[in-house]
C-alpha cells in the first residue's frame, strides 16, 4: 500500500460520506415538508399531487444509497481487489496483440459494469416509474433499446477507441493533443448526425401539423432570429409520460423537438413560453459555452493522463502491475470521478445560472405568466419535488428549484 493508495481511499471515503450525508438530508427535508404545499403553489397543486412528488423523490433518493454501494464495490473490485489485473492477465494468455488486449480489457470493464448496474436500471424503470404512473416501456422495448444502444455504441465507439489507443502508442509525447483533436471532431460529428441518423432509430419524429400553435411558434422563431431544419413532434409517450422540449444538432441540422406528452398537457401560450426558454439557451450561447468548458476540461484531463501513465506509483497504488496504455486509460476514467466529485457544485451552479438566463429571455420574448403556468404544470405532471433540501439542490441540481424560478418570474410579471 503506497501513498497514492491512501490518497485514493481518503478521496473515496470523502466522496461516499458526502453523497450519503446529502442523500440523508434530502430524505429528511422532503419528508418533513411532505404535508404542506408551498404557499406559492397552493392554488395550482393539490396536497395529493404534492404527496406524490414527495414520495417519488423519496423513492429515487433511497435507491441512490444502493447505487452508491454498487458503484463503490465495483470500483474497489476492479482496482484494489485486483479485478483489472486479473482481466489483463487472462487476456494476455489468449491474445498476442497488445491492441487487441487493450480493446478487450476496456470493453470487458464496460460490459461488466453495465451488467452489474442493469438490475438497478430495471428497478428504476419497472418498479419506481411504474409505481408513480410514468413508465410506458415494456420489457421487450427496454431490451430492444438496450440492444440498439449497445450496437450503436460499438459501431461508433470501437473505431474511436482504436484511434485513441493507436495515438497513445504511436504519436509520441503529444499524443494527448492529437487525441483531444480527434475527440473534439468526433463529438461535433456526432452532434451533427444525431438528429438525422441516430434519434429516428429510437423515436418517430413527425413534422408539426399546420395550425395555430405552429403559426405561433414560427412567429416566435422569426422574432428571435432562429432558423431550423424543421419543427417536429416526438412520440415520447411510448416510453414515458414525462414531457420535454429540446433543440438538437447545429448549423443546417438544427431541429426543434417537442414531446407529444408536452403538447398534451400545455396550452399553446405555455408551449410557446417553454420553447422560448429553450431558445434562450441558444441565444445566450449556453450550449457553445458548455461544450467549450467540456472540451477545455478534456484537454486538461488528457494531459494529466499523459503524465500519470509514466508514473509507476499510479498503477501500483491501484494494485495494478501492467503499465500498458489500455490499463492506464481504464484506470484513469475509473478513478477520475472520485477526485473530481467535489467540483460538482460548481458545475451545478453554472447550469442553474444558464437556466435563470433562459427564463429571463423567455419572459421578454413571450409572457412571463405563461412560463410560470407551464413550469407549474411540468413540476406537477413530472412529480418534481417543490421542497428539495437546499444543500442537496445546491450540490446536484442543474435547474433552480421551483420556488426560486417562480419568484424571479413573478418579478418579471410585475415589471
Amino acid at each position: 500500500m503506497n501513498t497514492f493508495t491512501l490518497i485514493f481511499l481518503a478521496a473515496l471515503a470523502i466522496s461516499i460520506s458526502v453523497r450519503i450525508w446529502l442523500a440523508q438530508r434530502h430524505l429528511r427535508y422532503v419528508a418533513s415538508h411532505r404535508d404542506a404545499v408551498p404557499a406559492a403553489f397552493s392554488d395550482a397543486i393539490t396536497l395529493t399531487q404534492h404527496h406524490k412528488a414527495a414520495d417519488y423523490t423519496l423513492a429515487k433518493t433511497r435507491l441512490s444509497f444502493l447505487q452508491i454501494v454498487v458503484e463503490t464495490s465495483l470500483l474497489l473490485a476492479f482496482t484494489l481487489g485486483g479485478g483489472l489485473q486479473w482481466l489483463d492477465n487472462a487476456l494476455s494468455g489468449v491474445f498476442a496483440s497488445e491492441m487487441t488486449r487493450n480493446i478487450l480489457l476496456i470493453g470487458s470493464v464496460m460490459v461488466i459494469a453495465a451488467a452489474i448496474e442493469l438490475p438497478l436500471d430495471l428497478y428504476r424503470k419497472f418498479v419506481i416509474e411504474n409505481r408513480f404512473g410514468f413508465n410506458a416501456l415494456t420489457p421487450k422495448r427496454f431490451f430492444i433499446d438496450l440492444l440498439m444502444q449497445t450496437t450503436i455504441g460499438v459501431l461508433l465507439g470501437l473505431p474511436l477507441l482504436f484511434v485513441v489507443l493507436w495515438l497513445m502508442q504511436a504519436a509520441g509525447d503529444l499524443w494527448w493533443l492529437y487525441t483531444w483533436l480527434v475527440w473534439v471532431g468526433f463529438n461535433l460529428t456526432l452532434l451533427a448526425i444525431y438528429p438525422t441518423f441516430i434519434a429516428p432509430l429510437f423515436n418517430r419524429f413527425e413534422p408539426m401539423e399546420n395550425g395555430t400553435l405552429k403559426s405561433r411558434i414560427e412567429q416566435l422563431l422569426q422574432k428571435c432570429g432562429f432558423t431550423a431544419q424543421g419543427l417536429f413532434v416526438m412520440d415520447g409517450s411510448k416510453r414515458s409520460s414525462h414531457g420535454n422540449a429540446y433543440f438538437t444538432g447545429f448549423g443546417k441540422t438544427k431541429r426543434i423537438v417537442l414531446f407529444d406528452t408536452l403538447l398534451k398537457h400545455l396550452e399553446a401560450d405555455e408551449v410557446e413560453a417553454v420553447l422560448a426558454h429553450e431558445l434562450g439557451h441558444f441565444k445566450r450561447r449556453h450550449v457553445v459555452k458548455r461544450m467549450a468548458w467540456v472540451f477545455a476540461a478534456s484537454l486538461v484531463f488528457l494531459w494529466v493522463l499523459n503524465w500519470l501513465m509514466t508514473q509507476t506509483w499510479f498503477f501500483n497504488g491501484l494494485n495494478v502491475t501492467s503499465q500498458n496504455t489500455g490499463m492506464a486509460l481504464v484506470l484513469f476514467f475509473l478513478v477520475l470521478p472520485v477526485f473530481t466529485f467535489l467540483l460538482q457544485p460548481l458545475s451545478s451552479l453554472y447550469s442553474r445560472k444558464h437556466e435563470f438566463e433562459a427564463d429571463q429571455y423567455a419572459a421578454v420574448q413571450t409572457q412571463a405568466h405563461s412560463l410560470i403556468s407551464a413550469l407549474i404544470k411540468l413540476y406537477r405532471d413530472n412529480a418534481s419535488t417543490l421542497t428539495p433540501d437546499p444543500l442537496y439542490a445546491m450540490f446536484y441540481n442543474s435547474h433552480p428549484d421551483a420556488q426560486q424560478r417562480i419568484a424571479r418570474l413573478q418579478i418579471a410579471v410585475h415589471n
